[in-house]
């Protein structure tokens, strides 16, 4: 009896080790459940890295100078070494904007040195947007990055600006976040910013800032002149292209000062009238003027008529009532704004004013 009770227990310690292997089995599966969810995240992050896309891509550089001879060496050094470190084809295109010191001449003994840099020289100063005009135009690259010369801009910045534009925005504009700048400046930009992003509905925090990058059709397309370089990300948005932000280092300038006074700021908003009434009713001005011409004349005509009522009631007497001019004036005004529309509708203006300007010469 006592054998036979024995032999069970044994069986019982014989079947321990069996189970163990059965469990370490059964929590194998588990562990592959979490197999696709590291491979589906190597998957997105290989989606997202467009290493492979940008050596495939021709990068312009486009910059806009006007005395910037101090620093351009530095500048072209820093650019060739973000250049060569994309492994893609690229080009540089300087523009001198009719700079008074030798600012040509160091663009000369670059382009001596490197073949694919360009060199655009104005006869006079035209402005930072005739400048950029003749940068596009001349710009043969898929994707085109605009920036300052001062040294303010940071080169180092091309890859960002790039991979944030293949992500699928046709236009990515720099912020600079922490400017280096003095408080003259960051408070007026500031209310630039605000007031500019409230007429033009584009959700951006720096229209101005120099470091910009564009797909090639964005700057076929656009057109600027005067000081509408300010606004290139409204004009494209309204043109149907997608604008997308983000943060840039700014460095503080290096060497010379701003070329840009206080007075940029009122030409600013004077050029904000230009570009909404140039986009939105260059093609149906009547549209505008119209709109407030009928305002203007049917208040008139409701003063007047309530006016003559109460005098057909011998309520009052109009020639003691400076409101019944007051009436008339409106209608006045409301006429010459319809007729001031339809005169404009008359006037062919499909064809977009292009920046004129002469250039002395050009390196390619």
């Amino acid at each position: 009896m006592v054998d036979n009770n024995q032999q069970p227990e044994q069986k019982q310690n014989t079947e321990v080790p069996v189970e163990q292997p059965r469990q370490q089995n059964q929590q194998r599966p588990q562990r592959r459940r979490y197999r696709p969810h590291y491979s589906q995240e190597r998957k997105e992050a290989r989606k997202e890295a467009p290493q492979a896309p940008i050596q495939q891509l021709y990068i312009s550089v486009v910059i806009t100078l006007y005395n910037e001879r101090d620093s351009l060496k530095e500048l072209y050094d820093k650019l060739h070494n973000t250049l060569i470190s994309m492994n893609s084809k690229h080009e540089i295109v300087f523009v001198d904007d009719g700079s008074t010191d030798d600012s040509a001449r160091v663009l000369k003994e670059i382009r001596q040195k490197d073949n694919r840099v360009k060199v655009i020289i104005f006869r006079r100063n035209y402005g930072k947007s005739a400048a950029l005009s003749a940068g596009f135009e001349h710009a043969k690259g898929d994707i085109i990055i605009t920036m300052d010369a001062d040294l303010q801009d940071d080169p180092a910045e091309i890859p960002n600006l790039t991979n944030a534009l293949l992500k699928g925005v046709d236009l990515v504009s720099g912020w600079k976040k922490k400017r280096r700048d003095p408080i003259t400046k960051t408070i007026p930009s500031r209310f630039f910013n605000f007031v500019t992003s409230l007429f033009t509905g584009i959700k951006i925090h720096d229209f101005n800032c120099g470091l910009k990058a564009y797909k090639k059709d964005v700057v076929k397309e656009i057109n600027i002149y005067g000081e509408l370089h300010r606004y290139i990300p409204a004009l494209a948005h309204w043109k149907g292209f997608s604008v997308g932000e983000i943060p840039v280092q700014h460095n503080p300038r290096k060497y010379g000062k701003t070329k840009f006074g206080f007075g940029r700021f009122w030409k600013g908003f004077l050029d904000l009238i230009t570009m909404l009434f140039t986009t939105r009713y260059l093609q149906r001005p009547l549209h505008l003027f119209g709109f407030w011409g009928i305002i203007f004349a049917f208040a008139g005509f409701a003063i007047d008529a309530w006016l003559v009522v109460e005098w057909i009631r011998g309520l009052t007497a109009l020639s003691n009532r400076p409101l019944f001019l007051g009436g008339v004036l409106l209608m006045i005004v409301g006429i010459q704004f319809i007729s001031i529309g339809l005169i404009g509708e008359m006037i062919t203006k499909t064809r977009a004013s292009k920046e004129e300007f002469s250039i002395k010469e050009f390196w390619k």
